[in-house]
């Protein structure tokens, strides 16, 4: 990872060392309503630490999926398919922006396959 302005720890490792946290210390310690907004907190920074591990990656094949389909943006493209669009690449395009959404909400989905 090139170096940025910041210095060590990076949001990564910060966002990871909160989520063992809660997910070490704080979870095994509280019951009922505090319980389930822990493990949602520990949910949501398992999506950020993911997305700010993939999301780079994701948003260039997703440009790049966008362009193949001949669009800039989401926006073109959803007013393409609103207008009737039928290009033999747009399933598997859109099957692929779905699979990268997954695979920062939500892994455990993609592997029932």
């Amino acid at each position: 990872m090139p170096a940025g302005p910041h210095d060590v720890p990076s949001a990564a490792r910060l966002v990871a060392a909160v989520r063992d946290f809660l997910e070490s210390d704080v979870l095994p310690a509280v019951e009922g309503r505090v319980r389930f907004h822990t493990r949602v907190a520990v949910n949501v920074l398992g999506m950020v630490e993911r997305e700010l591990d993939l999301g780079p990656e994701q948003a260039a094949a997703h440009a790049a999926r966008l362009g193949g389909l001949g669009f800039a943006s989401d926006a073109e493209l959803a007013a393409a398919v609103r207008g009737g669009l039928d290009h033999p690449a747009l399933v598997a395009a859109l099957t692929e922006a779905v699979r990268d959404k997954l695979a920062v909400a939500n892994p455990a989905y993609l592997d029932r396959e």
